[in-house]
C-alpha cells in the first residue's frame, strides 16, 4: 500500500468492526481467539480484518509457544489524535472569533427575513442536459 501512513491508518478504521478490535481488547496482547470471541464471524474473518489493521501499523502480532497475541500500538492511534486535535483546534478558534463577532453586534437588530425559494426559468434550462 502506497498512501501515507495517517491515510493508511484512517482507512483501516473506517470499518466498524476493525474500530471494535482496537477498541476492545481489555488484557493487554489479547489472541485471535480471544478477539474474535464476541463476533459472530468466522476466526479467518477477523484474522483478515487483523490483517488490514496490521498492515496500517496498528496491531503486530506476536509468537508465544502456539499463541498469537496481537499487540497494539499505540504510538500509531497518537498520529491519528494529533491530526484530529489540530483540526479540533482550528474549529474552535473559528468558532471563538464567531463568538467575538456575534458578541459585538447590537442586540436590537432585526433579523433578516428567511430567503424565498426561487424555480429556475425554462427558458434559460431549455435545451441544456443536467
Amino acid at each position: 500500500m502506497s498512501a501515507d501512513p495517517l491515510s493508511r491508518v484512517f482507512a483501516a478504521t473506517a470499518d466498524p468492526t476493525r474500530r471494535d478490535l482496537v477498541a476492545r481488547p481489555t488484557v493487554a496482547d489479547p489472541t485471535l481467539t480471544e478477539l474474535a470471541e464476541p463476533y459472530d464471524v468466522s476466526l479467518q474473518a477477523v484474522s483478515q480484518h487483523l490483517r488490514v489493521l496490521e498492515d496500517a501499523g496498528l496491531v503486530t502480532r506476536g509468537r508465544d509457544a502456539q499463541k498469537r497475541p496481537v499487540h497494539l500500538e499505540a504510538e500509531v492511534l497518537s498520529l491519528m489524535t494529533a491530526w484530529i486535535e489540530r483540526y479540533r483546534r482550528q474549529a474552535e478558534e473559528c468558532y471563538s472569533r464567531l463568538d467575538d463577532v456575534l458578541a459585538s453586534m447590537p442586540d436590537d437588530v432585526a433579523p433578516l427575513p428567511p430567503a424565498r425559494a426561487v424555480s429556475p426559468n425554462p427558458r434559460r434550462t431549455k435545451g441544456k442536459q443536467a
